[in-house]
């Protein structure tokens, strides 16, 4: 038993947390497990105990097999900052900004740290479960692949395909997966199941038994859908609901265009306390709103004009004259100063653009990455804060003489004179419960959470609902 790879007939089938459950069902077995990733594409990273950053999905199946995170887990992260263009991290670390037309000529270079990193993880644990990407159907992308069919093979690793039958039409996406692909990849593939079924399961007893006949695969399964799902931390930011919750409290985050590292918000989306809204593009900024959170961003300067396109500004202005309350995180605080300065064009285009003016900062981007876990005092309360940084750019100005936190005695963060702005670039800073429970009482909200006892709770019941319907055993025994 080394490794089995879940790939997907098509993109957002489940893989991820299909990955997480036999994570966990491994693990109690009593079996060294660890995930893998070779390749992902996503915003929302979290950094590592050996100072990189990965995908978070692979943080959290790393969770799931009660290891920290290492860069190990996920060699290549690509993090997307336009439509056409995304920055290219390596094992850890940003090797290039490239545009979608040239990676495939870096493919080949990166198999080899995907190689590397895999090796590693196999020669330390009992069994590795690996994530393809997309699907392997892309047959177009198939040339110098190293996400799907090119690591399955080049690792000879078996793989399992992962159907979404909540979209429709899975029995074509299954069956049609195998007649695109090449004979030797097709070969790879040893079995099937189908994720997120609603209803009574026998009813996709004749499709289930059809995508068995004209495949020859082995089915694993039908898994009905796990609506606990949502106390999990999500991966992108299609997956965030636009509401959730029904409490007094109602906090508004702006969905940037680039938005980036929104884990922020999944405690607070959880607390019975909270009304979370994440806004969409061309709505206002609702009158009720007593929070309003700018979230991280991939590109500060680009999410700034973008801002200002849906008339956001003009709403915050609005929200603060009325006393509303304003948290900017990361790329959000920056944009809460007076200017945002590009001068070497790190995220774009050299130059500046005009903040928000509700801090009294200003902000230059520099080439140098911070990249750390961090564990601050809340200067207000002189709670423990942890979370983790993961930003270009540094942030200096007049308010800075009055930090949201301390972090080994220096200032972090900026508060505006009356306390209703703040600004950090600490990342997580809500998974501590104390601290949480202190923000929301300064906004007249209890809480009523703990959210990391919460997020283990889940991965466990998401283990046991993989058990009772999924053949597990058989899945894990497919290793090799």
């Amino acid at each position: 038993m080394t490794a089995l790879m879940i790939q997907g007939a098509g993109s957002n089938v489940g893989k991820s947390l299909l990955v997480a459950g036999l994570c966990r069902a491994a693990r109690r077995r009593g079996l060294k497990v660890a995930p893998f990733k070779p390749q992902n594409m996503s915003n929302n990273a979290a950094v590592t105990s050996d100072g990189g950053e990965i995908g978070r999905a692979q943080a959290l199946q790393a969770l799931a097999c009660g290891l920290e995170p290492v860069v190990d887990m996920n060699p290549v992260l690509l993090k997307p900052e336009s439509e056409t263009g995304a920055q290219v991290v390596v094992q850890g670390r940003r090797l290039t900004t490239t545009r979608a037309a040239d990676y495939p000529a870096l493919k080949p270079r990166l198999m080899g740290a995907v190689q590397e990193s895999f090796a590693r993880l196999r020669a330390a644990h009992d069994l590795v479960i690996v994530e393809g990407a997309g699907s392997p159907a892309e047959v177009n992308l198939r040339a110098g692949d190293i996400a799907n069919m090119g690591f399955a093979r080049a690792a000879d690793v078996p793989v399992v395909l992962a159907g979404d039958i909540d979209r429709g039409g899975v029995i074509a996406q299954m069956i049609g997966t195998q007649a695109v692909l090449d004979p030797e990849d097709a070969a790879m593939i040893v079995g099937f199941l189908i994720n997120k079924f609603r209803g009574d399961v026998r009813l996709f007893d004749g499709g289930y038994r059809l995508i068995a006949d004209r495949t020859g695969w082995r089915g694993f399964g039908v898994l009905p859908w796990f609506g606990d799902a949502a106390r999990l931390p999500a991966e992108d930011a299609l997956d965030l609901p636009q509401a959730r919750g029904d409490g007094a409290l109602h906090v508004v985050c702006l969905a940037l265009s680039r938005i980036a590292n929104f884990d922020d918000l999944d405690p607070l989306a959880q607390e019975p306390a909270v009304r979370l809204t994440l806004l969409p593009a061309g709505q206002p900024i609702p009158g009720d709103a007593d929070l309003v959170i700018l979230p991280g961003s991939k590109s500060t300067r680009g999410d700034l004009a973008f801002l200002r396109a849906q008339g956001w500004d003009i709403d915050l202005a609005a929200h603060v004259r009325r006393g509303g309350h304003v948290l900017g995180i990361c790329g959000g605080y920056q944009m809460l100063g007076h200017v945002v300065r590009d001068p070497e064009g790190i995220e774009g285009p050299a130059g500046e653009t005009p903040g928000l003016g509700l801090l009294d900062i200003e902000t230059v981007m520099t080439p140098d990455k911070r990249l750390t876990r961090t564990r601050a005092t809340h200067a207000a309360t002189g709670l423990d804060v942890e979370g983790y940084e993961i930003h270009i750019g540094r942030s200096n100005g007049p308010a800075r003489a009055r930090p949201f936190a301390f972090v080994e005695g220096a200032p972090e963060g900026a508060v505006s004179a009356d306390g209703r702005i703040i600004g950090s670039y600490l990342h997580g800073l809500f998974r501590a419960d104390a601290f949480r429970a202190a923000f929301l009482r300064g906004l007249g909200a209890t809480s009523a959470l703990g959210y990391e006892a919460t997020v283990e709770a889940t991965l466990d019941a998401l283990a046991d609902h993989m058990e009772a319907h999924l053949d597990v055993p058989g899945l894990l025994a497919l290793a090799r």
